[in-house]
This record gives structure tokens, C-alpha cells and sequence, in this order.
């Protein structure tokens, strides 16, 4: 995955993180939506870690197809 995958993935995954959040403005989401966020929420953890990854090995020499994506509950633990 290149770069410009990555990031359509992200803006892919921020526009249906915007779309859930606007049509229930006010009103709180159900169940399945509040798990579908959270889950959009791990992936764009993972998407930006792969992306940072990626840009750190091509800044210090490295493959930036080296870098792989990382399990969600390493990236899940990272502080902020």
C-alpha cells in the first residue's frame, strides 16, 4: 500500500466518521453505530500509523514498504 492509497483510505474513512456524526446530530447513535465509530476509529488509528511509519523509514534511509500495519490493540495503546 503506497502512500496515496493510504490517504484515500483515511478520506475515505473521515467522510463516513463525518456522515455517521451529522445525521444524528442531537440525537445520539444507536448501538450498531456507536461500534461501526469505534471501529472507524481504530482503523484511522492504523491508517495513520502505517502512514508515519512510512514516512519515517523514507526519511531515515529505510523501505517505506517495510512498514506494516500494526495490530489495533498495539496502535490502540499508543499515548497521545
Amino acid at each position: 500500500m503506497n502512500e496515496r492509497t493510504i490517504l484515500q483510505h483515511i478520506d475515505e474513512l473521515v467522510a463516513e466518521e463525518h456522515q455517521l456524526r451529522s445525521r444524528h446530530t442531537g440525537e445520539g447513535l444507536d448501538d450498531a453505530e456507536r461500534e461501526r465509530m469505534r471501529r472507524l476509529e481504530v482503523e484511522l488509528d492504523q491508517a495513520w500509523d502505517l502512514l508515519r511509519q512510512r514516512r519515517a523509514r523514507a526519511e531515515f534511509g529505510g523501505n517505506p514498504d517495510d512498514a506494516e500495519q500494526r495490530d489495533a490493540a498495539e496502535v490502540e495503546t499508543y499515548l497521545q
